[in-house]
């Protein structure tokens, strides 16, 4: 079961809409003109039921098939956001607001869950429903959580769900999964260290909060190399630090950053846990005051056993066997599809983006190749799971 001739057809529009939304990339839950664009696509396409506005502007579109005797509803999920970030690609549809990128590829996934859509809509080649979910705010705006807590799983009756992501360095032509853990759970920190400022030449007056942050930025490594056991998987980093205005002033304060991801609750409990020990216990070795701040973001995300052997294995009709890693190692960076698969069974792939730069980097974008590779895979999801 190859990649559907009818994408070959369908590639160049595809990419014109990937283009489109490239080049006017929105924020969190700021994407009114590409919900717009989404929604009035859908309609054109003859999609039985479009609706705008879940967990405030995601968009839903619901696909029946020629038959309907299964009962059977599938939900395939794309992310409609872009980044905060200056892009340096220097391509003719770049990005036309400064300071916001399509950084993650989230064009792309719209545009080929757009065009799977519009094959469906088309063919009809199933017994049962499809439900193409359209997410705002996937960059750390929980967008995923907003559309569940909206009805999005109830109120279309959705049994199963499956979201998909590209991956730079992962070869054009290639998938990869994992059951269980396959992303990370992300949670922020942030720590205020409330020293005694005064003059650089009287450090013996002062409590220097940047001696102390220095010393718990240390401290902390020891979290994963010390606490964690070797065989799990956890990461620390310390992403900011500021202190001080001038040179001969000893800052009265300082405040530190960073993130921490883990792959299981009982490792999650425990980095934040050890910690708060070593910042708390830390500060007070200094003499200085210390609040720490620990912020739980996105869960982990965890694919579902059948599901995603089911993946793997439409993965593997379109591109063959040899080209499907159903063991991949896993991510440890997030993903809120995870609020998703908490609330239904389902899996998370990879798709292989081939060598570009790398997610989140100015120069990244999304690689147009791959566009008839993941509409088959949505295509031939559907027409298995529900076979006409």
């Amino acid at each position: 079961m190859p990649i559907v001739n009818r994408f070959a057809d369908l590639e160049a529009d595809i990419a014109a809409w990937r283009r489109d939304f490239h080049r006017h990339p929105e924020l969190l839950y700021d994407v009114h003109r590409t919900a717009a664009s989404v929604a009035d696509k859908l309609r054109s396409f003859g999609v039985d039921e479009v609706v705008t506005g879940i967990g405030r502007t995601g968009v839903v579109g619901v696909i029946k098939g020629r038959k309907s005797a299964s009962g059977r509803v599938i939900g395939m999920r794309a992310d409609m956001d872009a980044l905060p970030m200056t892009e340096t690609t220097g391509k003719p549809y770049a990005s036309e607001t400064p300071g916001k990128m399509h950084a993650c590829g989230h064009d792309g996934h719209s545009a080929m869950l757009l065009g799977a859509a519009r094959y469906l809509a088309e063919t009809r080649n199933f017994d049962g429903t499809a439900v193409v979910i359209f997410q705002p705010a996937e960059e750390g705006g929980a967008g995923g959580r907003a559309m569940v807590e909206d009805g999005l799983m109830d109120r279309w009756r959705i049994q199963e769900v499956y979201g998909m992501h590209n991956m730079p360095a992962l070869d054009v032509g290639t998938f990869a999964m994992r059951q269980g853990a396959m992303m990370a759970a992300a949670d922020w920190f942030t720590i205020t260290i409330n020293g005694r400022g005064g003059h650089a030449a009287r450090p013996h007056d002062t409590i220097d909060p940047i001696a102390v942050g220095t010393a718990i930025v240390q401290a902390l490594q020891t979290v994963v190399s010390r606490s964690v056991d070797p065989l799990e998987s956890a990461v620390v980093s310390v992403t900011t630090f500021h202190a001080g205005s001038t040179d001969n002033v000893i800052a009265e304060t300082a405040e530190l950053g960073g993130t921490a991801r883990t792959l299981k609750a009982k490792v999650r409990d425990l980095v934040e846990s050890r910690m708060r020990t070593i910042i708390e216990a830390t500060a007070a070795a200094y003499g200085a005051g210390v609040r720490f701040d620990f912020h739980r973001g996105y869960p982990v995300t965890v694919n579902h056993a059948a599901q995603t052997d089911f993946a793997a294995r439409v993965a593997s009709e379109i591109v063959g066997a040899g080209h499907v890693d159903a063991a991949a190692p896993p991510h440890m960076g997030a993903e809120d599809f995870s609020y998703m698969l908490e609330a239904r069974p389902g899996a998370f792939i990879f798709i292989g983006n081939g060598d570009s730069a790398g997610l989140h980097n100015p120069a990244y974008d999304f690689n147009d190749e791959i566009i008839p590779i993941g509409c088959s895979y949505w295509a031939r999801l559907v027409e298995t799971a529900m076979p006409a």
